[in-house]
């Protein structure tokens, strides 16, 4: 009987183990800010996504995966250390990552693994725990990009997602074939400026639907109120893609703000070469040149910015997705598919002009979500679908666990390994913990908050001089648009919730 067969049959996978002459390899593959909605796995109408979409077809896809602090460096952080922000001391994209604390590589590094990072690190320290690393500086530019190779500054000519899935396929074709290896192959895409490759630039003409929150007037939730991350605020420069002479005499009324070379545009279109530049200008003269002869009506111009952000972003996933597919294709030309775990997750979710907006940050569903899809052919059935509560908290042990190393008592997260390979369970967890950080010095006037969200309830406070408190009905109010908190009928669960955030916050060693 073939292999497979008899994994499917074991449920466990511990028969394929058994015969496997080493540990599993690990392609750990991570976006930024990559959204649920914008891969068609998980039901996007916006994009097709084929190449992730086969990791869920052959694998598992997690329908409630979620962070536990919604933005960039903080979340890496976890997922390296299995720890929540306030124990990995990792809690905003000010601080600077310990790297001399316990990280998932480091202990497979120690039992015989040869590990590596190519691509997006962000964490300020450099890399510990890895044989091999080249990351970008920083959050790094989508054009002709600095790496530091193992300490090493290194600019390279090309696209930032085409560069970093060279790196990867050359450390898998340049590897100790003898010894497992884990390969945490790791994209800037598509993160805020979203400048894609000419070959993805979308389609002009298609329309967008607005999202039905996209007006959203944020009745009865005054921290969603007071934050500055509306589409309709983006900048025309940075974001919209604008030059100078773009801006007509209308400049400055209506909602159209000034250009500003300061806010990072300047260096982005500057640093292409002259034949970049020439392929971007052909497809973006003419819509600035439409631009000035736009009316200065905010709520056109809201929309306007819209549909601009939507074709930049899904343009710039696109080439994630072919990265993604030659890094599979490699697995399976080379016999490495079977024994090979391989992880595709975000770090976290990203508005997609739901309630008006970009980013992230908030606890409230688009930006708390984050697509979850694992596929190991040696012990996962294919075309799985769980709707168990999982965080990025749970990566850590999980690998560590697949790969038959002892999970550190320390590390908060659970091991999945039960759920994707069909192993009864007889209990899991009935809600996770959140708890965001960056404020008044970060971006977006985000108020700190922490919460609870159960398959059903979401509870939220924000802190500070705020005070808030609001509660969600994910069954009857699904885009968190009424806050129940304080309503009579609510008032069960509500204490519920309280006494549930509570237990949490004792258990994890965190108090508000």
């Amino acid at each position: 009987m073939h292999r497979l067969a008899l994994c499917l049959v074991a449920l466990s996978g511990l028969a394929c183990a058994a015969e496997t002459a080493q540990p599993p390899n690990i392609l750990f593959i991570m976006s930024d800010d990559h959204a649920e909605r914008a891969i068609s796995a998980y039901g996007s109408d916006l994009i097709e996504t084929p190449n992730i979409d086969r990791i869920a077809h052959e694998g598992i896809r997690f329908a409630n995966s979620f962070v536990t602090n919604s933005i960039c460096a903080p979340s890496r952080a976890v997922l390296l250390t299995g720890k929540y922000s306030h124990l990995n001391g990792l809690r905003d994209n000010r601080d600077i990552f310990d790297g001399s604390q316990m990280t998932f590589p480091k202990l497979l590094q120690a039992a015989g693994y040869q590990t590596a990072i190519v691509g997006k690190w962000h964490l300020k320290s450099d890399p510990t725990g890895f044989d091999e690393w080249k990351i970008l500086d920083d959050q790094g530019h989508y054009y002709n990009p600095v790496f530091i190779d193992n300490g090493t500054e290194v600019r390279l000519e090309g696209y930032v997602t085409d560069l970093i899935t060279n790196l990867a396929l050359e450390y898998l074709e340049d590897r100790d074939e003898s010894r497992p290896f884990a390969l945490l192959y790791q994209h800037k895409a598509p993160h805020r400026n979203w400048m894609p490759h000419p070959r993805h630039f979308v389609n002009e003409e298609r329309v967008y639907p607005l999202p039905e929150t996209f007006w959203d007037d944020y009745a009865g939730r005054p921290a969603a109120a007071g934050q500055d991350m509306r589409i309709a605020d983006m900048w025309l420069s940075l974001d919209m893609k604008l030059q100078k002479e773009h801006f007509g005499k209308e400049t400055g009324t209506g909602g159209k703000d000034t250009w500003d070379p300061t806010e990072g545009w300047a260096d982005d279109y500057g640093r292409m070469t002259a034949q970049q530049r020439a392929a971007w200008d052909a497809h973006y003269d003419p819509i600035g040149e439409a631009f000035r002869e736009m009316p200065p009506d905010s709520r056109a111009l809201a929309e306007w910015r819209y549909q601009r952000y939507m074709r930049d972003y899904l343009g710039s996933v696109a080439a994630v997705d072919e990265g993604v597919g030659r890094l599979l294709d490699y697995l399976e030309e080379h016999d490495l598919a079977e024994n090979t775990v391989v992880v595709y997750t975000s770090d976290q979710g990203f508005y997609l002009g739901e309630h008006g907006w970009y980013d992230k940050r908030f606890m409230y569903e688009e930006s708390l979500r984050t697509p979850l899809i694992i596929r190991y052919p040696a012990a996962i059935a294919p075309g799985q679908v769980n709707d168990n509560l999982v965080l990025n908290l749970d990566m850590s042990p999980t690998l560590l666990d697949l790969a038959g190393v002892e999970i550190p008592s320390e590390m908060q997260g659970r091991t999945l390994r039960p759920l994707i390979t069909a192993t009864p369970t007889s209990e899991w967890r009935d809600a996770i913990y959140y708890r965001y950080y960056e404020f008044p010095h970060g971006w977006h006037n985000v108020r700190p908050h922490y919460g609870v969200r159960t398959d059903r309830y979401k509870l939220i406070h924000f802190e500070g001089d705020m005070d808030v408190w609001e509660l969600f009905d994910l069954q009857s109010d699904p885009n968190e648009l009424n806050n129940v908190y304080g309503r009579d009928n609510y008032s069960v669960i509500q204490e519920a919730l309280r006494d549930k955030l509570t237990e949490l916050q004792r258990e994890l060693e965190d108090s508000p």
